[in-house]
């Protein structure tokens, strides 16, 4: 099986990125109990208000998609879709190695 990594870029309604934040947070909650997480980070930009970043990295593909469909993620990604503006970024990622990463 080889690694998948994610940078996932969203953009809030004016004023949202708090509450995004904190849906996002609960995500990483459960991701912390899915099978292959091995990095779930939500992170802010200094100087973009409105822009919160995630970036994940999983065992697999397969690890990625069964978290998507785990108890309660639907309920997430319902809570967080409201505070989008528009259609978030990803740019998909093939991690070679590093500090903090496993196997």
């Amino acid at each position: 099986m080889n690694k998948v990594g994610l940078y996932v870029k969203f953009r809030t309604q004016p004023g949202q990125r708090d509450a995004l934040v904190k849906v996002l947070l609960q995500a990483a909650q459960q991701a912390q109990n899915a099978s292959g997480c091995e990095l779930y980070v939500v992170n802010t930009t200094p100087g973009e208000e409105d822009v919160v970043w995630v970036t994940e990295i999983w065992r697999s593909a397969a690890d990625h998609e069964g978290a998507l469909s785990a108890p309660g993620a639907k309920e997430l990604i319902g809570q967080a879709i409201p505070l989008l503006a528009g259609v978030p970024e990803r740019i998909d990622l093939h991690p070679a190695g590093g500090a903090g990463l496993r196997g």
